[in-house]
């Protein structure tokens, strides 16, 4: 499966893989926000864009265009992949993304704000596009959450893409069930239970052994509560590609 990026500036497309950290994750006592693995993996789940400049974005609660300001600390990348600028008003801050997404037919592309990542004064919006089709070039938008000012560091991560299935919610069938229904998994989930709360338990009385492991494991391996190995593909990493130029196909004759 390809998912194309066609440059649409002369400058290449501020991209990459999107990373597994975040700053408000590695200020947690001993970073224990890694600990929790959907959290971990969702941090990495596709690609990023970033600002090729920091910026300085102020907002005085006015609904008009000009009522959000826009400083670059280089105004020379005014126009590259990445840059802010203001377009629509009410309050929102607009980056320019500068590329076109081609995805396979029937993939549409998710694109909002870096996975888990926290912003004081604003918050990113985001936006489902038909990428297998549509000839038009997109933005990622922010909106203020109230007046005053926030800062964007070069580099920083402005925008987070990933392809989703356009027929996705057409196959699947929401349904209520009770758990009984189920019991092997009803045998495991209360074998979780009682172990969580045995571990806790130790954890309050000091038990040394708890306390050297800290946190149970058992998700984060990939092993059932009675300790039988999950799904050979569980993943504690996503490893993303990053976008690489295409290789030019070579001419008749050579």
């Amino acid at each position: 499966m390809k998912l194309l990026c066609h440059p649409l500036a002369a400058q290449a497309p501020t991209i990459r893989a999107a990373s597994g950290r975040r700053q408000w994750m590695d200020d947690t006592p001993e970073s224990f926000a890694y600990r929790c693995l959907p959290l971990a993996v969702a941090n990495q789940h596709g690609w990023e864009v970033f600002t090729p400049s920091g910026l300085t974005a102020r907002w005085n609660g006015g609904v008009r265009v000009e009522d959000v300001e826009v400083i670059l600390d280089d105004p020379l990348t005014m126009h590259q992949p990445g840059s802010a600028m203001t377009n629509f008003g009410s309050g929102i801050l607009t980056f320019e993304m500068s590329f076109l997404l081609r995805t396979p037919p029937g993939w549409n592309t998710w694109v909002t704000g870096p996975i888990n990542g926290i912003k004081d004064g604003i918050a990113p919006l985001s936006g489902v596009i038909e990428t297998d089709w549509s000839p038009y070039s997109f933005t990622m938008n922010w909106r203020f959450t109230r007046p005053g000012e926030v800062r964007f560091e070069a580099g920083e991560a402005v925008a987070h893409f990933f392809p989703v299935r356009r027929d996705l919610f057409d196959r699947i069938t929401p349904e209520l069930r009770t758990i009984h229904s189920d019991p092997k998994t009803l045998e495991q989930l209360n074998a979780w239970r009682e172990s969580r709360e045995d571990f806790a338990g130790r954890l309050k009385t000091g038990d040394k052994a708890a306390a050297e492991e800290k946190w149970q494991k058992g998700y984060y391996r990939g092993l059932m509560p009675d300790g039988k190995k999950g799904p050979a593909d569980h993943k504690t990493k996503v490893r993303v590609a990053e976008f690489k130029p295409s290789e030019p196909k070579p001419g008749k004759g050579r």
